[in-house]
């Protein structure tokens, strides 16, 4: 076992500060890890300040995890010392289920061990995360980083880049499509990039006009603005498939009409109760809406290397670490574009 330095914050009310854990020793089939850079998800601050009633303290966010490898278990053989490797949001699960036994253990049937707040028979009794200067993770939740991809930027595919990557995946999205993002953020921008990527006709569906050049720069092919109704109305049945990446809960209903028949509107964003489903939407037009969480292992690696070929990663604001309060008013006032990813080198 280790100490190793990190950040936390010890109740729902107060800032992250510095504070040291101990991690687990390297087992058989571990992994340590020095971490370099750690994206900043917007569920940290829902944890850090307990607004899921679930949190436990001290807790150390960090989900979106690049490092380099500086220890390997005995058995681990196809890891090197000194390479870039990368953890996201869960580093277990029962591996014997149904979703695990198919490459999706973010569906774990027992329920995975999230990288941090989760309960785990390591030190201090709970997993502690990546704002942290090291990680020690089993192989199997262990990813790596393509070579020439920035690390930095690379760290927030980790959350943001599979959480968007998995739903246009799944459903099919490839030339000939035409895929709306809605909302523009730390998600959206991800969308908008893989979409593209992919060959579909790409529109950025947001209702800030002064979005309207990044999205195009990004890769979306036209923008909408959703609080137009002439507009919102000039393209009723026109999509295959909707990414709703809105992070708060929001009036879905609006949206529906824009699909084809058979086409789907996928939930990423928002998380729990929302305004009441007008179910005309779905009948009149045999339409769908669905959720998608992060991904598997496999596919999360699958993603990893579709950004190597294509050259993707997020767009970033780097930080100090001392800077992570700060940052994490500015989220909230969504005055970050796309991602804060911390520089870890700024952790003594």
């Amino acid at each position: 076992m280790s100490h190793t330095s990190t950040y936390a914050a010890k109740s729902n009310s107060s800032p992250l500060e510095p504070h040291s854990i101990t991690r687990r020793s390297v087992r058989p089939k571990d992994v340590q890890i020095s971490i370099e850079y750690c994206g900043v998800c917007h569920t940290d601050i829902h944890l850090v300040r307990n607004d899921w009633g679930m949190s436990n303290y001290p807790i150390v966010p960090g989900h979106e995890i690049v490092g380099k490898v500086t220890a390997l278990g005995s058995e681990v053989d196809h890891l090197s010392l000194g390479q870039r490797v990368a953890v996201g949001c869960f580093v277990d699960s029962c591996r014997t289920c149904a979703s695990c036994t198919a490459d999706m253990e973010q569906y774990c049937l027992s329920g995975f061990t999230a990288t941090y707040n989760s309960a785990t028979e390591d030190p201090g009794g709970f997993t502690f995360g990546g704002y942290s200067k090291n990680i020690v993770v089993d192989q199997h939740f262990v990813l790596t980083i393509p070579k020439g991809l920035d690390p930095a930027g690379a760290a927030p595919l980790l959350c943001a880049g599979i959480t968007t990557y998995s739903p246009l995946q799944h459903w099919g999205v490839k030339p000939g499509m035409k895929v709306g993002i809605i909302g523009l953020g730390g998600l959206g921008h991800m969308g908008v990039k893989f979409s593209h990527a992919m060959g579909a006709k790409t529109v950025m569906i947001t209702t800030s006009q002064n979005k309207a050049a990044d999205a195009l720069r990004l890769g979306a092919d036209e923008v909408l603005i959703s609080t137009d109704p002439v507009a919102m109305q000039s393209k009723t049945g026109e999509f295959d498939f909707l990414l709703n990446t809105i992070p708060v809960p929001h009036d879905f209903n609006q949206y529906m009409p824009l699909l084809k028949v058979d086409g789907t509107m996928c939930i990423v964003g928002a998380v729990g109760p929302t305004a009441e489903l007008n179910s005309g939407n779905l009948i009149f037009g045999r339409r769908s809406v669905a959720g998608s969480l992060v991904g598997g292992i496999k596919e999360t690696q699958e993603m990893l290397d579709f950004c190597g070929k294509h050259n993707i990663v997020s767009e970033i604001e780097m930080i100090k670490i001392s800077e992570i309060n700060e940052a994490y008013e500015r989220m909230i006032k969504s005055e970050v574009k796309y991602r804060f990813v911390i520089d870890m080198a700024s952790l003594n």
